[in-house]
């Protein structure tokens, strides 16, 4: 490993005892189903749709989703410049700290740690809720929520403690089932052309999504927001870049082919969604939830592929709690490694002798999961209105706010700070980021405007009254963090976000 940003590189300070992941790990493929994984497509699909086509934007869903694609792809553009350039399982911590400085990396490493940490035990609430709502409907057993939470966080620090090959196999086959799963439905949705008014093409104009189609009392924020949320955790791409076998091509290759991709299934997704029922589909979602989907499976396939619907909801929650387990180990590995506390870099950042993998970070953040759900657990709080939806919004308006910042680091790395003017570009380091961050920008607005919509029930709890208080302080650590090294250890202020990839060492 080297740290980076000085042309000679031997003479830019070095992080002793830091082990490197294992190089040469996972292909394309690989990534991107690791990447898709983390988005999450059955739970993103089930679980806010039905919240935007009842309480958001109504029928103008599959615009939302179509909006929210070319956003998303408009951020990656300026995201994979990057990407080609510096190689770093830290992802947002080295291209912020590469572009804005080691005080916004530090506040951007914190805040995304956090973000990631809270995820798998956000995600595993709504495996725990599912798999005892599953096996209660399936197999009339009620066993309670608080072991298949156990059972999903010893099963993820298992499998994620090997050859990260073994998790993309994990979650390939995850994948592959739960999109054919959304993709059988919408598909004959389609040949069936539509259901009681057609297929509603009208549905995919982009002008509605930014009205409330269908409601009487709709909140057009909460219908985007929940769009924009269904994609948290495409970026994690970037993180795999160390362990690739070729990052400066994987990387950006992956991130595209994720955001479109993941995109377009979800704009088809929700548009068959809205065909099937019509008109009536945003009384529906209100109703029923999840009805809006399990119906027309229903009536068009058949009563086994509710079920199977059902059972790939569960494994598909599951397979998203891994590939985020994945992401927060990473990050924690990312900082560890560092040294900047001092002997992180001989627990946090060590890596398997014989795997390859982050593993003590790996238990670390189990750890930090396992408390996590005891505290909602001894709270008397649900798995699912309490402990997926409050993590859920604490870690997606941390992920928000360093997207935002990561834009703005590729016109600080490319424009301000003039690294490497052969990648520079008006419109695709430049323009793109710009209109990227902005975008951004307003999407964390929205969280804040919608909140309370987003959270339901939940919104009641402290809890939910602390989380920008927690994201502020988690970025006031950071802050800290890097203008007390700044000012006492100048040495291991200039590594902050710096240690990358020797194969794609960063240089002027």
């Amino acid at each position: 490993m080297s740290t980076t940003d000085n042309p000679a590189a031997t003479s830019t300070p070095q992080t002793p005892g830091v082990n490197r992941l294992r190089k040469d790990a996972v292909g394309l493929l690989g990534v991107i189903f690791m990447a898709v994984a983390t988005a999450a497509p059955i739970t993103a699909m089930t679980g806010n749709v039905p919240i935007a086509l009842g309480f958001g934007n109504g029928l103008g869903v599959p615009a939302g989703y179509l909006v929210a694609t070319i956003v998303l792809t408009v951020f990656s553009v300026g995201y994979v410049a990057m990407a080609k350039h510096i190689t770093s399982a830290g992802a947002f911590y080295g291209y912020i700290s590469h572009g804005l400085g080691q005080v916004a990396g530090m506040v951007a490493g914190l805040l995304a740690t956090m973000a990631y940490v809270v995820f798998e035990a956000s995600i595993i609430g709504f495996f725990a809720y599912s798999a005892n709502d599953t096996f209660k409907s399936l197999a009339k057993v009620d066993v309670h929520w608080l072991w298949f939470a156990f059972f999903g966080l010893a099963l993820n620090a298992a499998l994620t403690y090997f050859d990260i090959n073994l998790t993309a196999k994990v979650l390939g086959v995850f994948l592959v089932t739960e999109i054919l799963m959304l993709g059988l439905t919408a598909t004959v949705t389609l040949f069936h052309g539509g259901g009681p008014d057609g297929l509603m093409a009208d549905s995919l104009n982009p002008v509605n999504a930014f009205r409330t189609n269908g409601l009487t009392a709709g909140a057009v924020g909460l219908g985007l927001f929940m769009c924009f949320w269904s994609w948290v955790g495409f970026e994690s791409t970037a993180m795999y870049g160390e362990e690739s076998r070729d990052p400066k091509n994987i990387v950006p290759k992956a991130t595209l082919v994720s955001v479109v991709g993941i995109g377009l299934f979800y704009t088809f997704v929700s548009w068959m969604t809205v065909a099937a029922s019509g008109v009536k589909a945003p009384e529906i979602a209100a109703k029923e939830f999840a009805g809006v989907f399990f119906n027309p499976t229903r009536e068009l396939v058949g009563v086994w592929a509710v079920d199977l619907f059902k059972i790939l909801i569960l494994t598909g929650s599951f397979a998203c709690s891994m590939a985020f387990h994945n992401c927060a180990s990473r990050y924690l590995y990312a900082l560890g490694r560092e040294n900047l506390v001092p002997g992180t870099a001989r627990t946090l950042g060590r890596t398997h002798a014989r795997h390859g993998s982050p593993h003590i970070a790996g238990f670390v953040q189990t750890a930090i999961s396992v408390v996590l759900v005891l505290a909602f657990f001894f709270a008397g709080m649900d798995p699912y209105v309490h402990m997926y939806t409050l993590l859920a919004v604490l870690g997606t308006l941390a992920i928000l706010i360093v997207q935002s910042l990561c834009s703005f680091s590729v016109i600080g790395y490319f424009h301000v700070k003039k690294k490497h003017p052969e990648t520079a570009n008006v419109w695709r380091t430049l323009i793109a980021p710009l209109a990227g961050g902005l975008a951004m920008l307003y999407v964390v607005f929205l969280l804040f405007q919608n909140q309370e919509a987003a959270a339901g029930d939940a919104s009641k709890s402290l809890l939910f009254k602390l989380i920008p208080w927690i994201v502020v302080a988690f970025a006031a650590m950071g802050a800290a963090l890097a203008l007390y090294l700044k000012a006492k250890d100048p040495l291991k202020y200039d590594i902050i976000g710096r240690v990358v990839l020797e194969d794609t060492v960063e240089r002027d």
